[in-house]
Order: structure tokens, then sequence, then C-alpha cells
């Protein structure tokens, strides 16, 4: 006589994911293999997700991957290794993509705002101060700002407002007039007359304007055709409604002589 293998036929009526283990003549016993559960004869994928979030992060997915395996990815908002998730603080780098003078603030995940901190002016990516600062940020305006602050005139850094046509930073390096007048002490008078007070004349407001006074006291005529706007009928505005705290600027391309 022989004994009976009760795992020969069909893994002996275990399941397909267990090990059919004989134990003694004609028995067998069902052992759920590695990654599953169950009583032999019917075995289970385990899913490490169900306990404990599978060792991951509360703040991180769990994925089951095969039997008894997972992977750990941190959730939107997050960085880490799935074990371990910290939050990403948009604010942190670069000021969370804001402008230097606003302020970022963390909201919800993966999201913040920005604000223009007081006494500038925008919409949080960009913001503005008063005209003056504004005057020395800009390469096309600061040669104008350089001359006001070499004959100290802060006329536009008071509150205003102000409308400022400002020639361009080129033409006050190339006009050989600027040497005379700062020679003869008439070049505060020139910077002077390209200053309107108690006025924030925007490009449009401009189109329906015909003359308006210098702070030097003299009038600037104002012509608008062909899609452009004339000063004095000769210098034209290229660049405009660049809006300060204070009021706005317009850029020309020439210099006004008053």
């Amino acid at each position: 006589c022989s004994a009976i293998d009760a795992c020969e036929s069909s893994n002996g009526g275990c399941s397909s994911k267990a090990e059919c283990r004989r134990t003694t003549p004609g028995n067998r016993a069902c052992v759920c293999r590695a990654g599953y559960t169950g009583d032999g004869i019917v075995c289970i994928e385990i899913n490490p997700c169900l306990v404990n979030n599978g060792g991951c992060d509360r703040n991180a997915e769990c994925t089951q991957t095969g039997p008894d395996q997972a992977v750990c990815n941190c959730l939107k908002g997050y960085s880490g290794d799935g074990k371990t998730c910290t939050y990403i603080s948009l604010c942190s780098q670069n000021n969370g993509g804001c402008s230097e003078f606003a302020i970022c603030n963390d909201t919800e995940l993966a999201e913040r705002t920005c604000t223009c901190k007081p006494n500038y002016i925008g919409d949080g990516f960009q913001c503005r101060g008063n005209i003056f600062q504004e005057l020395l940020r800009n390469s096309n305006t600061s040669r104008f700002y350089f001359h006001l602050e070499t004959l100290s005139i802060r006329d536009i850094s008071g509150p205003g407002p102000f409308t400022v046509f400002v020639p361009h930073t080129d033409i006050l390096n190339s006009d050989p007039r600027v040497k005379d007048w700062t020679a003869k002490g008439v070049m505060a008078q020139v910077l002077r007359y390209h200053m309107v007070g108690c006025a924030n004349l925007l490009y449009k407001d401009l189109t329906a304007t015909t003359n308006v006074t210098s702070l030097h006291g003299d009038l600037i005529h104002i012509s608008y055709s062909q899609n452009s706007l004339v000063l004095n009928n000769k210098a034209e505005i290229i660049l405009s409604d660049a809006v300060g705290t204070n009021g706005v600027i317009h850029i020309i391309n020439q210099i006004l002589v008053p």
C-alpha cells in the first residue's frame, strides 16, 4: 500500500493562491501564500492600504500595487517620499511669484494670494509706489529721475495727483541741450515743465484735452491725430498710463521746452 497524496490532484482543493501541504496520509493543509489571507480554500489579496493607510503619511495617497504591496504618494500641496509628507508653502520661495512689494499669503493647498503692501497699488503680481519711486525702477525713465535727484526736485513725491510727461532715457542722454541747460541753471525749469499738478490724466483723458498747465507755469498744448497724442506739436507719447499711487507717467520721444 502507498500513502495517498491529498495534494496530488487539483492542488488538493486549495486555492490557486495557496500552498497545499501534506500532513498525514490522505490529509492536507491549505496555507495562503505570502500577500494573501484566508482559510487556504479561499485566499484574498491583502490590501495594505486598508490598515493605517498602508503606513503612508496622512497627507499621502496609498495605492495598492500587488498582494500586500503598495506605494505612497504625497497629496497635491505636499512633498516627500510618501511615508513623510511636508506641506509646500508657495510663499516660501520667491515670495510665491508675487511682487517684491506684495505680501504673499498661503490660502488653500497649492494656492496663495498676493496683496500689494501699504502705499503700493497693483494686482499683487505688479505693485507700484508713487511715481517718483517708479521713475527710478523703469530704465526708460531713470534718467529723468537722476536729473530730479541731482537738482533735489521732489515735487512729485507728494500726495498729488500728478501727471508727468517723461522724455525717454535715450533722449535725455543724447540731446546736447541738456548740458547747456544744466550749465545755465535752467534745467529745473525744463523738468518742471514736464509735470502737471492736481491731475491724474490717463491717455484717454488726454485725448479729450487741449491744454494743461505745467508746474513751471506754462501751458502744454495737446493734440490728437492719427491715433497719436502729440505735445506742443512735437513730442509724441510713446508709452502711456504707468499708474502710481499719486499719479501717472507717460513717456515721450522729445524734450518739452518752455
